[in-house]
């Protein structure tokens, strides 16, 4: 199994790396690749610890050599969030850098099953699905946006809150990757009950939790190793269902079946060719039924912004 990473010398790309390298089965092949020099190098640095994932790095304006026969590719090349930006300030950097990778992925490795961390993800993944599909080779099952960071901040928060073991909560998260988009389904978590204002804080508190870290890195950064973890938890878990694991089961940033949007995170159950099932986001309390419908303009015209970035 070969795992390429795509903005691999940055801080999302070396903190995933590095989980891969420590955490990919056994004779898996690690690829990185940044336009960034010390991109090799890195690989080098990471080589050095003892697992058996064998890791190559890569760097330069072609990402082509680094992708071939890539099974799972993971894209976090871009820009970061500074203080006062929000997602959106993001875009016109970094929906050429994703137009130009994906556009990279579709002549080297048109297979593979795509994670896209890069910012603004409501509207890069649209991005993605509409270069694939201008090349021919876009395969919904095989495209995600990687909203695993929701998830885990989510579920962090909740043990915080209710004196939990952060191992035993796992939190729904649907919508989009985004402020008001971001809905985390606390109403549908077992054994676990929150009063109205609970609810309201809560979700808030996931919502701003990019922000947070942003102000708190005071201009040095975004959520970088948490992200790390989510990609990495993300790409482990396609990399096992690939091979045969059943039962695997992700909340990401999807394609699925339009009901609400044409991309819209929700949990899908992983198999040997990608999605192997849209899981159906269960029933909502009334306050996540109201923010869900308010969401909807929102992430409509994220995914209209990437569409038309490719389509113009």
């Amino acid at each position: 199994m070969k795992v390429a990473v795509l903005g691999a010398a940055g801080g999302i790309g070396q903190a995933l790396a590095l989980l891969l390298k420590t955490q990919l089965p056994s004779g898996s092949e690690l690829s990185l690749y940044d336009i960034a020099p010390v991109t090799p190098g890195v690989a080098v640095d990471l080589s050095h610890i003892p697992t058996a994932v064998k890791i190559k790095g890569f760097s330069g304006e072609d990402a082509r050599p680094a992708l071939e026969g890539a099974e799972v590719v993971l894209i976090s090349a871009g820009v970061a969030r500074k203080p006062g930006m929000d997602r959106s300030d993001l875009f016109n950097v970094n929906a050429g850098i994703v137009r130009n990778l994906v556009q990279q992925i579709a002549t080297t490795c048109p297979s593979a099953c795509i994670g896209i961390i890069t910012n603004p993800v409501n509207s890069t993944v649209a991005i993605a699905a509409e270069v694939l599909k201008k090349a021919g080779v876009y395969d919904k099952n095989k495209l995600f946006g990687v909203t695993t960071l929701d998830t885990l901040r989510a579920n962090t928060f909740v043990a915080e809150l209710k004196g939990k073991s952060p191992e035993e909560v796992e939190v729904s998260v649907i919508g989009g990757h985004s402020g008001v988009t971001i809905l985390p389904l606390l109403s549908q978590i077992p054994g676990v009950s929150f009063s109205d204002s609970e609810v309201e804080s809560l979700t808030r508190h996931i919502q701003d939790a990019g922000t947070e870290v942003v102000e708190a890195k005071a201009g040095g950064g975004s959520a970088t190793l948490s992200m790390g973890q989510a990609a990495a938890r993300l790409g482990l878990s396609l990399v096992n269902a690939l091979q045969g694991k059943s039962g695997v089961v992700e909340c990401s940033y999807v394609e699925g079946n339009g009901e609400y949007a044409r991309f819209f995170a929700q949990p899908v159950l992983l198999g040997k060719n990608g999605i192997a099932e849209f899981k159906e986001i269960g029933h909502l309390s009334a306050f996540e039924k109201q923010a869900l419908d308010a969401m909807l303009s929102v992430l409509h015209k994220d995914i209209e912004l990437g569409e038309q970035f490719v389509n113009k």
